[in-house]
């Protein structure tokens, strides 16, 4: 029979675990503080702790620290009923194997609890790392999916290992990259964020690892690359997808050995950074168009987070709306208590294709209109919004399905390749037209980068299928 301790203040939660776990034939023994789990635990020998965050004196995670201190086998599950993701990924940074959020279900109680208790029989390593939220911004969530995330972040913080965050635009993966860098042991050394996307590849390479004097016409004097000024830190390179194919063999060798050399330069230069990197795009499909390289994919995607869309995690849109107003509040001055029921409805029935940068925008533009106690859709120009662009989608819909029935109709030769280039060469020209020509707005417009924008414009493709 499988011995477990359950250590809580509360005495009703202590009968209550006994009660359940009793039933499923476990040996449940109690402690109602830290101190007297350190005392049972050296007597007793449990196969697995569960253990509360909130308890006076020793609180639950200064406990899992001594535990694992003095028991670095000792399988733990932590628990709250106060889920942040500050608790969460400190459980797991100091080596909790899972962490529970009440309430919780009789179920997953005892699937964890049988998941945990093999772990610890297999001897399987426990992981003792962690993660944390930037300062300003902050990781907001306790969803099912937001606590997984959370564990990733703890479970590979404190070891050096590249790190792959994938998700959807407006997800908030650098503030993820930033979580993985303020609970690593390299905290107190540069963290350098570089947006592969937004920086021409005529100059990216030079920003990545500097040049020479004379490497390029207005080359006037040495510069310093991000990698030397990152050395023994943490680099985040957003948009990786779209690193040009003639930087990727580059890149490839600082993560193998750590080595490159300044453009136009002959000198070896030997640097010790992290990478963190992060795209929205498909890389496995880029590499099988020859757009991103295989042996680059396996060395950033050692250890891959995909940080999930607004859309997957509902539940955390109250938590991600009130702080934003808290946010605001503060920032513009007002006293904003919360928003109006019509509108939260509004908000749980959107799909949000921006995510959380899009309700951040819409509560920021909310506020700065508001004057009552609480946000109402017309402060937020929300439901006259959502109405008209259902109504345009649904005409925008109707035009497309009878044109695509008139070019099947006529069966012309590549007809599929020919409407992708058409639709193409439509979209790249009005996103211009709109932009004023300003290719930098064009290509956010667009969600791809400039570079490929450029690719777009050099082919320069007039090809129609709408000729007779």
């Amino acid at each position: 029979m499988d011995k477990i301790l359950v250590v809580d203040d509360q005495k009703g939660v202590l009968h209550s675990f006994k009660k359940i776990l009793g039933k499923h034939g476990y040996d449940v023994i109690t402690a109602t503080s830290g101190e007297k789990a350190l005392q049972k635990i050296a007597l007793e020998t449990p196969a697995l702790v569960i253990m509360d965050v909130t308890m006076p004196k020793m609180n639950g995670l200064e406990t899992l620290k001594r535990l694992k201190t003095l028991y670095q086998s000792l399988t733990i599950i932590m628990m709250t009923a106060y889920s942040t993701s500050e608790k969460a990924i400190t459980a797991m940074k100091y080596g909790a194997y899972d962490f529970l959020t009440k309430p919780f279900d009789n179920t997953q109680l005892i699937s964890l609890v049988e998941k945990a208790i093999l772990a610890g029989k297999m001897s399987l390593p426990v992981s003792l790392n962690g993660a944390e939220d930037e300062e300003g911004d902050r990781i907001i969530g306790k969803s099912p999916s937001m606590l997984e995330t959370y564990k990733k972040i703890g479970q590979v913080a404190e070891s050096n290992v590249t790190v792959l965050l994938r998700g959807e635009t407006g997800t908030g993966k650098e503030l993820i990259a930033r979580a993985i860098y303020h609970h690593s042991t390299r905290v107190n050394k540069p963290f350098l964020p570089v947006n592969c996307a937004a920086i021409p590849e005529s100059l990216l390479e030079s920003e990545l690892f500097g040049h020479e004097k004379g490497a390029f016409t207005g080359a006037d004097n040495r510069r310093i690359g991000k990698f030397e000024q990152c050395d023994t830190g943490t680099m985040f390179l957003d948009e990786i997808g779209d690193m040009p194919l003639s930087l990727q063999s580059k890149l490839l060798r600082v993560l193998e050995d750590g080595c490159f050399q300044r453009l136009g330069g002959r000198d070896v230069i030997k640097t010790d950074v992290r990478i963190i990197a992060a795209t929205n795009k498909n890389l496995e499909a880029l590499g099988n168009m020859g757009q991103f390289r295989d042996d680059l994919y396996w060395r950033l995607n050692v250890v891959s987070i995909l940080v999930p869309p607004l859309k997957e995690r509902k539940d955390d849109l109250e938590g991600l709306i009130q702080y934003f107003i808290q946010r605001f509040n503060r920032q513009l001055g007002k006293a904003v208590k919360g928003v109006a029921p019509e509108i939260l409805r509004e908000f749980m029935d959107y799909h949000w294709p921006g995510n959380v940068r899009e309700l951040q925008s819409i509560i920021h533009r909310g506020m700065v209109l508001c004057h009552n106690d609480f946000l109402s859709a017309k402060d937020c120009e929300w439901l006259s919004q959502i109405k008209l662009s259902g109504e345009r989608t649904t005409e925008i819909e109707q035009t497309f399905s009878d044109v695509v029935n008139e070019l099947l109709e006529r069966g012309q030769k590549d007809i599929y390749k020919k409407a992708v280039l058409t639709f193409e060469h439509l979209l790249v020209k009005r996103a211009l037209e709109l932009t004023k020509n300003n290719q930098v707005l064009a290509a956010k417009m667009l969600g791809i980068s400039r570079n490929t924008l450029r690719e777009k414009l050099e082919k320069n493709e007039d090809i129609s299928l709408f000729k007779k």
